[in-house]
């Protein structure tokens, strides 16, 4: 049983999890209503309130298992990529339980929890497959082999997809977050209403890029009556459309390349209810089998991090209490 803490971006969050992705208690105090109002996360702003929680937290989910600090075999957190000044919250916090325990600390990285997360809730154990990571601030696809074996396929050169939803709603009027906002009016609009265009569709690439489709949605702005709610949701329709196909047609070409049969996928933009459907509809065509984390599990969550954890401590690693936190920190070296 690990108890784990996540403090890479807004949310605090904290979970106990067994080695099989039996999540035992969890536990998230969200901070997305105090961001909201300055249209994103203000790291000094997410780390104060990170402070305020963290302990609140970790008794809540000793409560809710029925356990003892005493009872958890080891303590872990988040150790990057995120906000260095987040991240200090939930390491802090886990190297003191683990001291005063007398138990191993292990740190994390943020995106190995992403790549994990699909084999929890009964899906496990982790194994060979073609993995799409695809959150706020990253987008990339994983070829796993084992647990720790991991070689890095392709990667977006500019802006991550969930990076890209959030700017094109800001730009059109939409509040933070705005994945879930345009998300919400695609489904009302007609996706070939613009013609967005689609980077590095073409050929055997595997990078991403979507500053281009950021620029297009700009220049197409003053066309546009905001205010009428059918035009709205054609854009959102099409902005969508367009970045879900590129996600989709990259995984199935990497699955192709590597010859792998399973993929995954995971982070906060897989909850997405459009890529979703596409991307089942699409491995179903491919003869794929398609493994895409619980939604619960797909946006920042402690659970993820403690069953990360467990795997690492299952194999007799550790990591030494002066391990620093590392904002970039890679998931493939």
């Amino acid at each position: 049983m690990i108890l784990a803490l996540e403090s890479s971006c807004d949310e605090t969050a904290a979970a106990l999890c067994t080695a099989d992705g039996e999540i035992i208690a969890a536990a998230v105090a969200s901070q997305i209503e105090i961001h909201r109002r300055y249209g994103g996360v203000v790291p000094e702003v997410a780390s104060r309130n990170h402070i305020l929680h963290v302990r609140a937290l970790v008794e809540q989910v000793l409560a809710q298992a029925g356990v003892r600090l005493a009872d958890v075999e080891a303590f872990a957190a988040t150790s990057g990529p995120g906000l260095v000044s987040s991240l200090l919250i939930g390491t802090s916090m886990a190297k003191a339980l683990a001291v005063a325990e007398k138990k191993p600390f292990l740190a994390v990285n943020h995106m190995e929890g992403h790549l994990l997360s699909p084999f929890m809730a009964g899906n496990g154990p982790p194994r060979r497959s073609v993995a799409l990571i695809v959150s706020g601030g990253h987008t990339m696809l994983i070829h796993m082999t084992e647990v720790g074996a991991y070689r890095l396929l392709g990667r977006t050169r500019d802006d991550a997809a969930g990076e890209a939803f959030d700017k094109i709603a800001k730009m059109i009027g939409l509040p933070y977050p705005g994945g879930p906002e345009i998300d919400q009016r695609a489904a009302q609009g007609r996706p070939d209403a613009h013609a967005f265009p689609r980077s590095f569709l073409d050929g055997r690439s595997l990078e991403f890029s979507f500053s281009g489709l950021k620029t297009a949605v700009l220049y197409e702005l003053p066309k546009l009556n905001l205010h009428d709610p059918s035009s709205l949701a054609d854009i959102c329709a099409s902005v969508q459309e367009a970045i879900c196909e590129v996600l989709v047609e990259k995984l199935v070409l990497a699955a192709r390349l590597t010859g792998e049969t399973l993929v995954t996928v995971s982070g906060g933009v897989s909850c997405n209810r459009g890529l979703r459907v596409k991307l089942q509809k699409r491995c179903d065509q491919e003869g794929l089998n398609l493994l895409l984390a619980r939604p619960d599990l797909s946006t920042d969550n402690a659970a993820m991090i403690a069953y990360t954890a467990a795997q690492r401590f299952q194999r007799g690693q550790t990591s030494a209490l002066e391990t620093d936190v590392d904002p970039n920190l890679p998931l493939v070296a």
